[in-house]
């Protein structure tokens, strides 16, 4: 009971950071120019930030070994959620641009604008080496199937690339960057100079309200008179909501995760759409309303099934 609690209080903090979000579209205080911004700050500077603070703050040499077991049953868990999305996109016979769109909104989850302030919220500062974790296996299925699934949805051409061109974007992404900068000094047994983890630590403490605002405005860009059930999305919100945490329950316990671990996974599976689904489908012609009522569609229906969840999981 007293995780449902802690999840019931933090779920009502969100929505306030959310709300002063969408206040501020509605008064016009914010645009998309001012949307871009924040989505700029947050991935390229805030976040990077966060990772290098978080992982050199609640990791040493020795857990790194086991943060390889974790990946793989991060990566495992969302590829499985993915084949299902799959799945429930034939049997749904949704129209191709909607196709895509849907598999990524059902099998991809929201580990950065949503997934820190939740995971801190609920567990604290020491769950963000995990969320890094389960981040970098939910954005290689992003940037990869997500991408292609996306843009085959389109009516867009998709620029070729090699596999070699894949993996360098993945990897000089800033929040990658941040991680992989992390480990390098873990590996050293290095530490950053006092005022430059003061500096990160103040960066990197703006993720979470500036990440819950900016959803907070991509609710009010859609209207929420406009949010309606289209077809396919009850189906949706099942996978994205409900069948993604018991998938990744399953891969946890295989795997032997348990704990702190197995509780930030659970969450983070468990979140909404991720936001860049939206983008995607806007830039290859996709049918990007199908994922704006969707991603705020999830927005609101975590609310819901996050205290349950915890209630569940005891935590």
């Amino acid at each position: 009971m007293a995780g449902f609690m802690n999840a019931v209080s933090a779920c009502l903090v969100l929505m306030l950071l959310m709300a002063v979000g969408y206040l501020m579209g509605r008064l016009g205080w914010m645009a998309a120019g001012e949307k871009k911004f924040l989505g700029k700050f947050i991935i390229n500077i805030a976040v990077p930030a966060n990772c290098i603070v978080g992982l050199l703050n609640n990791l040493d040499r020795d857990n790194l070994v086991q943060a390889g077991v974790q990946l793989a049953s991060a990566l495992l868990g969302v590829g499985a959620t993915l084949l299902l999305s799959v799945g429930a996109a034939a049997l749904l016979r949704l129209p191709k641009r909607r196709w895509g769109v849907f598999v990524a909104m059902a099998g991809l989850s929201n580990t950065l604008f949503i997934g820190i302030p939740v995971c801190t919220q609920l567990f604290g500062e020491e769950a963000m080496p995990f969320i890094m974790i389960y981040y970098l296996g939910n954005t290689s299925f992003l940037q990869s199937v997500g991408t292609i699934l996306i843009s085959w949805s389109g009516d867009r051409e998709r620029e070729g690339g090699s596999p070699a061109r894949f993996l360098w974007e993945t990897l000089t992404k800033p929040p990658i960057l941040g991680v992989l900068a992390a480990v390098v000094l873990l590996l050293l047994g290095a530490e950053l100079p006092g005022p430059v983890m003061r500096f990160a630590k103040y960066i990197g403490d703006t993720v979470s309200p500036l990440a819950l605002i900016y959803c907070g405005f991509i609710v009010y860009e859609v209207g929420l008179k406009n949010l309606r059930l289209l077809p396919g999305l009850p189906a949706m919100l099942v996978l994205r909501l409900v069948a993604a945490p018991a998938v990744c329950l399953v891969f946890c316990r295989l795997f032997g995760l348990e704990g702190l671990v197995r509780d930030v996974f659970l969450v983070e599976s468990a979140l909404p759409v991720v936001s860049q689904v939206t983008v995607m489908a806007g830039a290859y012609g996709a049918d990007e309303e199908y994922a704006a009522t969707g991603a705020c569609l999830s927005i609101l229906g975590c609310f819901v099934t996050l205290p349950i969840l915890m209630l569940m999981i005891g935590g």
